[in-house]
């Protein structure tokens, strides 16, 4: 396999090439490495829940444990004989036959920054160096990022994406384990920034908008824009000058590029670019405000329903991978106040985008070769808590001994449960999965042998798999 190695490109060049700068630079390399890429046409949608999904109020709940374990919430009976969840995930509960959880995920970390890396990368180990405020050159690469080096292209389209936004505490915190670390930052996956909101807006915005805290906060821009493609991070305007406004010049530039693409103007890894921003293909795929009015209403008018239908679209239209950040700002961090943001705001959307997420793939034939898995950085401490200088209601801290993660499609067994936790869900019980194995199931639905590596600019094999698949087929 070829070598990465930071890519070079003056400033004119990269201008002239307008979006190509945009889209990451360096596709050359890609190219060669996917041509080599042998794996079947499968595509993986990773749902993230930035700040930890509790595990008593989802897919796990204790109705026999004490009050200050089991907590407010009742269940519910699903499809699945024996099988009981919280209350307020009726619509999965009605389609138990098409998923299964495992309840038995753990990793050793209670802080998020750590988390997020250990989730988003399927690596238990911190890396040297590691700084939970800033990502570095030295983290793991993310799995999206390594999706997108290894696995081949289709239609014109990134073989990775993330959406709707980075993820982004409000302090200005950007969260280490999203982007490329040592694979290098030209194999940064792509994000689509849908979501730009001042500040950083939590939950299903606007339509489940709320605040940790229920501090008045007047969020701007309440709309979920057509996404723009964004350069790589650290290649910012002082290296390449300011960024293309595709939204606005798009299409005033698209047959200035067609006719340099094919009068051989650009290389062919630029006009592989140019395609990718000029195909009528890409455009729907990117372009909710062409949706019918059906399908959004079928999702969800919000921003989580948005991001599962563009996901179902794209990988449609060709993406091996979608990330989708269901929630910025560690929107599932439930400390405080958490059964009523959890039962008003954050699990109706996520029950009702999921479900038409399911639908939509298996009515269009995908739901057999696209896995859904869903997962956050950890799980909540098994006894409830209470800050009563920033919350009126109780809630639960963090906890990496054990979560919940949701898994269906992509060859999944539905109406299943892998593993258990103790009574309290504070640990796992039997058959314990690790971040290990959640990334190799992961690599594995991509049609990814176990030999896959890649290669750093030494020459040195970096292998995907670092523990099996988990057990759900």
């Amino acid at each position: 396999m070829p070598t990465f190695r930071h890519p070079t490109l003056s400033r004119r060049t990269a201008i002239q090439a307008g979006a190509v700068g945009l889209l990451g630079l360096g596709l050359g390399e890609l190219n060669t490495l996917r041509a080599s890429s042998k794996h079947s046409a499968k595509s993986v949608i990773y749902v993230f829940l930035s700040g930890g999904l509790a595990q008593h109020e989802s897919f796990d709940p204790k109705p026999d444990a004490p009050d200050a374990i089991r907590g407010e919430f009742g269940t519910t009976a699903t499809k699945t004989t024996g099988l009981r969840i919280t209350e307020h995930l009726p619509k999965l509960a009605a389609c138990s036959d098409k998923w299964c959880v495992v309840r038995s995920l753990t990793h050793k970390s209670n802080d998020h920054s750590l988390s997020h890396h250990i989730m988003l990368t399927g690596r238990s180990d911190a890396p040297v160096g590691f700084n939970p405020s800033l990502p570095k050159p030295s983290d793991h690469p993310s799995l999206a990022a390594i999706a997108g080096a290894v696995t081949k292209a289709r239609n014109n389209l990134p073989p990775a994406i993330v959406l709707p936004d980075r993820i982004v505490h409000n302090t200005g915190r950007v969260i280490p384990g999203q982007f490329a670390g040592v694979m290098g930052r030209a194999r940064d996956p792509w994000f689509l920034e849908a979501s730009a909101f001042e500040p950083k807006a939590y939950g299903a915005y606007p339509e489940y908008e709320f605040d940790h805290q229920q501090r008045p906060t007047e969020f701007k821009r309440k709309t979920f824009t057509i996404p723009d493609l964004s350069l790589p991070q650290g290649v910012d305007g002082d290296r390449f000058g300011a960024r293309l406004d595709i939204l606005k010049h798009l299409d005033a530039q698209r047959k200035t590029l067609e006719d340099n693409a094919n009068a051989g103007a650009f290389s062919r890894s630029r006009a592989d670019a140019v395609s990718l921003l000029t195909d009528a293909r890409v455009r729907v795929a990117f372009d909710l405000n062409r949706a019918p009015a059906k399908d959004l209403e079928r999702y969800g008018n919000n921003a989580f329903g948005w991001s599962l239908l563009m996901s179902a679209r794209l990988v449609e239209a060709g993406v091996n991978l979608v990330q989708v950040n269901l929630g910025n700002n560690e929107t599932w961090d439930t400390h405080g106040n958490a059964f009523p943001h959890l039962k008003d705001k954050l699990l109706p959307p996520t029950d009702k985008a999921l479900c038409a997420l399911l639908d939509d793939l298996e009515q269009r034939g995908l739901l057999d070769s696209t896995l859904i898995v869903m997962a956050g950085e950890f799980g909540r401490t098994p006894r409830l808590s209470t800050l009563g200088q920033f919350y009126k209601g109780p809630g639960r801290d963090h906890w990496g001994s054990v979560q919940s993660a949701w898994l269906a499609g992509g060859g999944v067994k539905g109406g299943r449960v892998i593993g258990s936790s103790d009574k309290t869900g504070g640990y796992p019980a039997t058959d314990p999965q690790s971040p290990e194995n959640f990334a190799a199931t992961i690599y594995s639905a991509l049609g990814l042998p176990k030999t896959a590596a890649w290669t750093d600019a030494e020459s040195r094999p970096h292998h995907l798999y670092h523990a099996d698949p988990m057990p759900v087929g």
